[in-house]
């Protein structure tokens, strides 16, 4: 069994589904976790879900996908933008990463449109709601199975 998929959420998406759901929309994060986690079963792998509102404790779960996983995928919410930690953690790893919106960063504020974690991954989502997830978690599938060959 492969090592699993890590899917890392930032501050504020614990309040998915209640928060500005004209913007998220109404699915809460633990839909988030089960339809990310039926995306990676159909390439055999499996999920390790996480959310913090706090930047040290996404900042060791980064640290511990370098060996713990086979990818991953973050949503940092508001650190994506304001983090050299997450953004130094990402480039200590030696995984595939993928940034993840929900909204469309470049039609929100300005100060949203810069990314500090996006130099470290191969890839950014962002726009698709919920779908961001999956997208996601099926690029690094089919990434890690090309890399198999």
């Amino acid at each position: 069994m492969p090592k699993p998929i890590y899917v890392l959420n930032g501050p504020n998406l614990n309040l998915l589904g209640q928060r500005e759901p004209d913007v998220y929309g109404h699915a809460t994060l633990d839909e988030v976790h089960e339809r990310t986690q039926a995306r990676a079963r159909k390439h055999g792998f499996e999920i390790e879900f996480r959310q913090s509102n706090n930047e040290g404790e996404i900042v060791d779960w980064i640290q511990e996908a370098r060996t713990a996983a086979s990818a991953l995928a973050i949503n940092a919410g508001a650190y994506t933008h304001t983090s050299v930690a997450i953004l130094d953690a990402l480039l200590a790893t030696d995984i595939p990463c993928v940034e993840v919106h929900m909204s469309n960063i470049f039609q929100r504020e300005e100060f949203r449109h810069h990314s500090y974690i996006s130099a470290a991954c191969i890839g950014v989502i962002c726009g698709f709601g919920v779908k961001s997830y999956e997208l996601a978690v099926e690029a690094l599938a089919e990434r890690l199975e090309a890399a198999e060959g």
